[in-house]
């Protein structure tokens, strides 16, 4: 958490970001204490001036993956860890840089596992979440803003769509997010699991692990058109 002292929540400017139907489907973290620690965190960051670091994703795109995919469209979570961290790249979709950006290592590795660049925008449009556990990060600092609060946020969108969807994929890749889902009943919902595919360990268990094509198996077997 962020150390500041816990007070009486009621939802703000950060809260009023969130997509409506994801609003209301985290009603309860959202008026939570700890939310509003978050909040008053989240503010400070992004205000900061005298040369401190920069705040990515562009504040405006802080909650890009809720407003391109509402809760009741989820089709497909696909869990990442905290923003990209180099300036240009973090845009609040997981895995996702703009096309003018060089892809990151483990976005050509996903590319290489799906057979090509995947358009991840329009994944996003058509049902899959792309959530980091840590919806910010400082200019240069892979997970600089881990423990402020944003874990118990994604904590608690897993847990919505576990518990109030049903068959949704959950594709968890690497040991942070398979303990991130650990709680999701596999007989309401379908978790593929297998390593990262980050270049340290993409070439044990990530490549050949056919998480697309398992993901349109089920989806399709449940009536679902498959996102992707």
């Amino acid at each position: 958490m962020s150390g500041l002292p816990e007070a009486p929540a009621s939802p703000g400017a950060l809260a009023g970001q969130i997509e409506k139907s994801w609003r209301e489907a985290l009603s309860g973290e959202i008026s939570s204490p700890r939310f509003a620690a978050l909040e008053r965190f989240v503010d400070a960051a992004y205000s900061r001036g005298g040369g401190a670091p920069a705040v990515f994703p562009p504040r405006e795109k802080l909650f890009e993956a809720f407003k391109r995919t509402p809760f009741d469209k989820t089709k497909v979570v696909i869990l990442g860890q905290d923003p990209y961290h180099e300036p240009g790249q973090a845009q609040g979709l997981a895995f996702y840089v703009p096309p003018s950006v060089k892809p990151p290592p483990s976005l050509a590795n996903i590319a290489k596992e799906y057979g090509r660049m995947p358009d991840l925008l329009a994944w996003a449009d058509g049902g899959v979440l792309l959530l980091n556990a840590i919806l910010t990060v400082e200019s240069g600092k892979a997970l600089s803003h881990k423990g402020r609060g944003w874990e118990e946020f994604t904590d608690a969108a897993i847990a919505a769509l576990a518990e109030k969807r049903e068959n949704v994929v959950f594709i968890l890749w690497g040991g942070a997010a398979r303990r991130k889902g650990a709680a999701i009943d596999r007989s309401r919902h379908c978790v593929i699991e297998s390593a990262h595919p980050s270049p340290l360990s993409a070439y044990r268990g990530f490549f050949g692990s056919d998480p697309f094509g398992k993901a349109r198996t089920y989806l399709s077997a449940h009536g679902i058109e498959p996102p992707f």
